[in-house]
């Protein structure tokens, strides 16, 4: 079976204002979670209180994601003051001689 091989290139990431966007959906995670805390009695009668914890999980990944994309946005800032196209740890090795 032969390897697949793209007929072109990938286009460039879209960047944008990736710190804002996932502060703005932690925020709206965590107060998901916050409202639905007074009907815990209700879901918790219907076997759904998944909801109520999907909610405190995404607020908390949202909190590792905020802390990935500062350190990210920071190492793209590092990189660009210092004239490199890539930071060091997003840098593609270099092509072996298989």
């Amino acid at each position: 079976m032969a390897k697949w091989t793209p007929k072109h290139e990938a286009p460039e990431p879209l960047e944008g204002p990736v710190v804002a966007t996932i502060t703005g959906g932690t925020i709206l995670w965590f107060v998901l979670f916050v409202v639905q805390l007074p009907f815990y009695g209700w879901f918790d009668d219907r076997d759904l209180t998944w909801w109520v914890w999907t909610c405190l999980a995404g607020a908390g990944l949202g909190l590792i994601g905020i802390w990935y994309v500062r350190k990210r946005d920071a190492a793209l800032k590092r990189a660009a003051a210092t004239g490199t196209t890539k930071p060091e740890t997003e840098q593609s090795p270099a092509p072996s001689a298989d």
